[in-house]
């Protein structure tokens, strides 16, 4: 299973944007402002695929010069429980490190903090609201 880079406004980034759409946003009654949308074309869009078709994607958002944000994790359902969540998380990891990030922070859904937990990941502060639902900010010190 092949994972890359992804350009911005190319069809593997169309892939992405209906693939958030369908895990992310459409559960919960959201869709993407274009807004929304235009804010990524300077993030690193990260993709998992198997046969052109898009399985899993990330986003990573810089925050300053040591952190970077991981965002947007999705893996179709289909597909979830088949390592395709920590392979991206990898990657992610890696491609941070590589361009000289320090530290990765990340909003985790509060079903999700078990998934980041068993990769390093730490709680850091209370519980909060973010999308109508609860949140867990978790962060991890990359060396």
């Amino acid at each position: 299973m092949p994972i890359r880079q992804i350009d911005y406004l190319t069809s593997d980034y169309r892939q992405m944007i209906r693939l958030r759409d369908e895990i992310l946003r459409k559960p919960l009654g959201l869709t993407f402002s274009k807004e929304d949308l235009e804010e990524e074309k300077n993030d690193i869009l990260i993709g998992a695929f198997d046969d052109g078709k898009m399985l899993g994607c990330c986003v990573l958002t810089k925050l300053d010069n040591e952190t970077i944000r991981l965002r947007q994790m999705a893996v179709k359902d289909k597909v979830q429980r088949m390592g395709i969540g920590a392979s991206l998380l990898y990657y992610a990891e890696n491609l941070a490190r590589d361009k000289g990030y320090r530290h990765i922070v990340l909003h985790a859904r509060d079903f999700a903090t078990g998934f980041y937990e068993k990769f390093g990941y730490r709680i850091s502060g209370d519980q909060f609201t973010e999308v109508n639902i609860p949140h867990f900010l978790m962060a991890k010190e990359l060396r």
